[in-house]
């Protein structure tokens, strides 16, 4: 049996709501390990792969290499994914799937500093191209750019965010915070109430400090309208995500672009078309039980698949 480390999420649920077909045409702009791009290929569909690691893009080659009349793979953010789609002679696709967040792999090495299970340096990009590291963005952050970090990208509470913040500038007065020990030892001292529950301290700390370094949100925001775009009358549109306020992103733009109607005022009721209705139908998928037993970091996941206008009806 795959370790759970290896396992791609909501796979049968993506599978059973997208229906990819052979030859068609897919973007999986999150490459990861190759889990759902294998799926995909295995169905007879062609696949674009796209990651920013490097350590993906070395999985991916060696994917290609088994299905060389298929597969394409760069190494590129997904926000520019109609760029490398069109590189490849592709200006329409019949799918693009976006697996949001780390990927597992990322996760079980010491080395990238994701973790705080492992002392390793605080690192944490995805991309190792660019210049900024977690370490560097912990160093130069004023308190009050903490504070609204870890409650946007965080989820922390006011309160806590706060003591979190000014534990992190009282301690680099000392010393730099250079690793994943040092940071989740900080924020512990921080919250020592925390210290015995079920999850520690630093989790989502880490997760918000992961999503800045690797500017998550804005690439989420730029490649939604822009996969929509390339995305063929009767395409999908489907995504995965782990972090609430990602979801309610992905959730806000399709419901608005699944609207019909712009929302009518009570001095107006007469409908006014939505310019933005671009969707035909909108589904949500959650892991079932049997999902969650063998692979329990898809606890949070959440599929939404969108299919654009036009088209076979889906």
């Amino acid at each position: 049996m795959p370790s759970p480390s290896h396992l791609p999420v909501l796979l049968a649920a993506f599978l059973d709501l997208a229906k990819p077909a052979p030859g068609s045409r897919w973007v999986d702009g999150t490459f990861g390990r190759g889990g759902h791009t294998r799926a995909l290929l295995e169905r007879g569909c062609l696949v674009l792969a796209l990651d920013r690691d490097a350590a993906a893009m070395a999985a991916a080659s060696r994917l290609q290499d088994s299905f060389p009349s298929q597969m394409k793979a760069a190494h590129s953010d997904f926000r520019d994914l109609a760029a490398r789609a069109a590189e490849i002679g592709w200006d329409e696709v019949d799918g693009v799937l976006l697996d949001l967040g780390v990927s597992s792999p990322q996760l079980d090495d010491p080395a990238r500093g994701f973790s705080f299970r492992h002392e390793a340096p605080l690192d944490m990009r995805m991309d190792q191209r660019q210049e900024e590291t977690a370490a560097k963005l912990v160093g130069r952050l004023e308190e009050e750019e903490l504070v609204e970090l870890f409650m946007t990208l965080g989820d922390e509470p006011k309160s806590d965010a706060r003591r979190i913040a000014r534990a992190i500038i009282t301690r680099r007065f000392d010393r730099p915070i250079a690793t994943t020990a040092d940071l989740a030892e900080v924020v512990a001292d921080a919250l020592p109430r925390r210290r015995h529950g079920r999850i520690h301290p630093a989790t989502q700390v880490f997760q918000a400090l992961r999503m800045r370094v690797n500017r998550e949100p804005e690439a989420l925001e730029k490649a939604l309208p822009t996969a929509t775009e390339i995305l063929r009358p009767g395409g999908v549109l489907a995504v995965i995500s782990f972090h609430s306020g990602e979801d309610r992103v992905v959730k806000h733009f399709m419901r608005e672009g699944a609207r019909v109607h712009l929302p009518t005022p009570a001095f107006d009721p007469v409908p006014k078309p939505n310019p933005g209705h671009v969707f035909s139908r909108v589904e949500r998928a959650l892991p079932d039980e049997a999902e969650l037993s063998e692979n329990p970091r898809a606890r949070s996941a959440r599929l939404r698949v969108a299919w654009k206008k036009g088209g076979l009806p889906a």
